[in-house]
């Protein structure tokens, strides 16, 4: 299967976007970033017309999920919730509201929430920006790192490229400390030249992507050190597709994770494009979308970045990406009211 099944794409784009199959309800809590993958793949393949009369509705469904300050401007908890599903009321014009008890923000859903609107083509005006700078203030820690979330979590490189898109989308940095999160992501660097997800962490092709985008956001990707044992490390990662870490499997995600990566460096050129569009082909399922390895399941992330590796393998059809923000040029070039 040598050529995309648009049709078949369409179709099980339209599944994700309606009432989630049984095998993803669990995601419920996530819906935004299944949205988020959905409105991907439509627009790399140059397919948003297909939601054209649902435009609007996705937009106020995003907005109906921003996690507002309360009465006291309590703005640690601000930013994008991933669904409605603790119970909020529907709010797209973003009125003041009392905050629920255990409702707050997550920094990967704020992400994802802005990539919409940016996709969609809304001018991010009813973003509260003073609360969405305010939220990512109070989940930076002292060692430079970002939680997703106020309440508590784990806090590593992924948070801190959620951050600097966000701020990076908003054009607004007052609510990340650049220098704090530099030095963590150098601390982040493995002995084998890529970076894990933490310091003295095993080195990965999905947290290497986030150390490289969020230096590139941050405008220091020059400042890095042993550039080309970087790159080395990351060729070596494809073995038809490319493998997340030494000894795996190929997997479609880390086309993206680990080819972006590259494509920062300057150095895509050196990758087997046939191979990894051979490799993404055999992951295409019948009911439409991409898996993660030939023969099982499609899911909405493992299509969006398998559509975008085509794209980056010289595939007619597909819009040309954003590495660092993982978007479109399209989308990341939209106007908005903090555009400056």
């Amino acid at each position: 299967m040598s050529k995309l099944e648009r049709d078949k794409l369409m179709r099980f784009i339209d599944r994700g976007m309606g009432i989630l199959p049984a095998r993803f309800v669990t995601q419920e809590s996530n819906r935004l970033t299944i949205v988020y993958f959905g409105l991907s793949s439509l627009d790399v393949t140059n397919s948003l017309d297909h939601i054209a009369d649902q435009r609007s509705a996705i937009i106020d469904f995003v907005y109906s999920l921003q996690v507002l300050p309360g009465p006291d401007n309590n703005y640690e908890r601000c930013g994008f919730r991933g669904s409605p599903l603790i119970g909020n009321p529907w709010n797209p014009n973003c009125e003041p509201i009392e905050q629920l008890k255990h409702d707050y923000a997550h920094v990967a859903n704020t992400y994802v929430a802005l990539c919409i609107l940016k996709m969609l083509g809304d001018d991010l005006s009813r973003v509260n920006r003073p609360a969405v700078m305010g939220g990512l203030r109070a989940i930076q820690a002292q060692d430079g790192s970002f939680r997703a979330m106020f309440c508590g979590s784990e806090s590593d490189l992924r948070f801190v490229f959620c951050a600097t898109a966000i701020c990076s989308l908003l054009n607004d940095w007052s609510g990340f400390n650049k220098d704090l999160g530099f030095a963590y992501i150098l601390k982040c660097r493995s002995w084998d030249n890529g970076f894990g997800q933490g310091p003295e962490q095993e080195a990965h092709g999905g947290s290497t992507y986030c150390a490289l985008a969020a230096l590139s956001l941050l405008g220091r990707i020059d400042e890095l050190e042993g550039k080309d044992s970087l790159v080395r490390w990351l060729l070596e990662r494809q073995i038809s597709g490319f493998q997340g870490r030494v000894e795996k499997v190929a997997d479609t995600c880390y086309s993206w994770w680990v080819g972006a990566s590259l494509a920062m460096l300057g150095a895509w050129d050196l990758v087997n494009h046939d191979m990894c569009a051979s490799f993404t082909y055999s992951c295409q399922h019948m009911i439409g979308g991409f898996s993660k390895v030939p023969g099982v399941s499609p899911d909405p992330l493992h299509t969006y970045f398998s559509l975008c590796a085509l794209g980056m393998c010289g595939h007619d059809g597909f819009q040309p990406l954003h590495y660092s923000l993982g978007l479109t040029h399209r989308a990341a070039a939209a106007p908005t009211v903090f555009s400056s």
